[in-house]
């Protein structure tokens, strides 16, 4: 049975340590070959845009931008509709790679079989 992680992280720069970890388990498992969802929910809508990512600096830690786009290039990287539209994020304001989808999808990927899921 193929292994799937979901994860989904709430918080942004004003949780560093809690988005890194949440990236630097996803990217992990990438690696790892697992089959990996990243869900950017709350503030850490913000790094799905450009730049974002690329700002945000924890000592010792991988940079969150290479740690994104190992997910997008081995993995999913969906951003919550709904936290999208508060901020007003569009299709055209995201890294490319990058998705828009609602909660059905979350719920869907979830509740398949052999899914693991993790919110940070």
């Amino acid at each position: 049975m193929a292994r799937t992680l979901v994860v989904k992280v709430t918080c942004g720069s004003d949780d560093k340590e809690r988005s890194n970890q949440a990236f630097t388990v996803a990217a992990a498992a990438v690696a790892a070959g697992v089959d990996v969802s990243l869900w950017l929910t709350g503030e850490a809508a913000w790094f799905a845009v450009p730049g974002r990512a690329e700002e945000f600096s924890l000592p010792l830690a991988t940079p969150l931008a290479d740690l994104r786009d190992a997910v997008i290039a081995g993995g999913q990287v969906t951003l919550c509709t709904q936290c999208a539209a508060r901020r007003e994020i569009g299709e055209d304001d995201v890294v490319k790679g990058v998705r828009i989808a609602g909660a059905a999808v979350f719920a869907e990927e979830i509740l398949g079989d052999g899914v693991q899921a993790l919110v940070y």
